[in-house]
């Protein structure tokens, strides 16, 4: 039986707008968690599951994707995994992970892929055999993660890596419920794309009903996500910068949401 038909992923909303994720098989019993904005929620999520925590995933140092990880810890044990450059920050760390490192959870192998700009820690998660990537702050559904720690080409070239590691049906959870607001901003970017505006109208259904609008997948991002579509021509054409570098588009598509 492939670990997909034993897997599940389990979403479920934390603080004001995070999403906390597990993943579980069935048939080795391993739970894995991705960031921890707070413990209790997800002792919650375990309980009514009735799963046991065995790995704890972090993508960066961020308070609200770490805040409850010294008690989720504690409570379950588990072993917890996040980036080399979080080691002075995070005191929970296991063990450290480098950009392309591959690591054992159970029977998952998982693929660190440092995407950073949010941060210089960034970690996306990588999930082969299950088709799934977690990518914390650095793209989320029609947008991505505001450009803290590093600059933005850095962040251009972060999103860049994804698009070229993650096959296009990879389904894409991240660490919060922007989806709505980024919709309406990406319309003001790409006002033509037709792709977009369904997907805008979905999300708007979707959030009227309380429902999420995650997970997505590659191939929606990409027809619709105008960070990750700033090398394509018709965005150029769109924001009057034809011939420019698609680094020197996603800065400008950057700084307008970041003005916005």
């Amino acid at each position: 039986m492939a670990l997909s038909d034993t897997t599940e992923i389990h979403q479920f909303p934390c603080l004001n707008d995070n999403f906390g994720v597990l993943i579980h098989d069935r048939e080795s019993g391993t739970t894995i968690a991705i960031d921890v904005p707070e413990a209790t929620t997800y002792e919650k999520a375990l309980s009514e599951k009735g799963w046991n925590l065995t790995h704890i995933l972090i993508t960066h140092h961020h308070w609200d994707h770490v805040q409850g990880l010294g008690d989720l810890k504690q409570a379950t044990g588990a072993t917890v995994y996040g980036p080399a450059r979080s080691r002075q920050k995070i005191a929970e760390l296991d063990r450290t992970v480098e950009d392309g490192d591959h690591i054992k959870c159970g029977p998952y192998e998982i693929k660190a892929i440092a995407t950073p700009g949010h941060t210089l820690d960034q970690i996306s998660w990588y999930v082969p055999e299950i088709g799934m990537a977690h990518t914390g702050d650095t793209l989320f559904s029609l947008g991505c993660g505001r450009v803290f720690e590093g600059d933005k080409e850095m962040m251009w070239s972060s999103l860049e890596k994804l698009i070229h590691q993650l096959p296009d049906d990879t389904s894409i959870y991240c660490g919060h419920e922007y989806t709505e607001a980024n919709a309406k901003f990406a319309l003001t970017i790409e006002p033509g794309n037709a792709d977009l505006q369904a997907r805008a109208e979905e999300v708007g259904r979707i959030r009227a009903s309380g429902g999420a609008t995650l997970p997505t997948t590659m191939s929606v991002e990409k027809a619709t996500n105008p960070f990750l579509r700033a090398g394509e021509a018709s965005v150029a054409d769109a924001l009057g910068m034809s011939g420019k570098s698609a680094a020197e588009i996603f800065a400008e598509i950057r700084t307008r949401k970041d003005n916005a």
